[in-house]
């Protein structure tokens, strides 16, 4: 799960259990699209990037649709990295 990214039902459930302790949306490698990515021990630990089914990293067009997505797991926020 961590060493190819954490898959959407998993985030689900920690999501609901609060074990999630940040949220960053960030640009991937092209700086065209967006990743949603999560931190799940202390503050040190890496960040974890959401993969999709096919995908290794899943990936948005744009800012807004990654905000429906973390509305739509209940995230009530996160940090935007440009």
């Amino acid at each position: 799960m961590i060493g190819e990214g954490i898959h959407e039902d998993a985030l689900q459930h920690l999501v609901q259990q609060n074990a999630v302790r940040e949220f960053v949306v960030g640009r991937d490698a092209s700086r065209t699209k967006w990743t949603f990515s999560v931190r799940l021990g202390g503050p040190h630990s890496r960040l974890i990037a959401v993969r999709s089914r096919r995908e290794a990293i899943r990936t948005w067009a744009s800012l807004t649709a990654v905000g429906r997505f973390a509305e739509r797991l209940g995230v009530r926020g996160f940090a935007v990295e440009l």
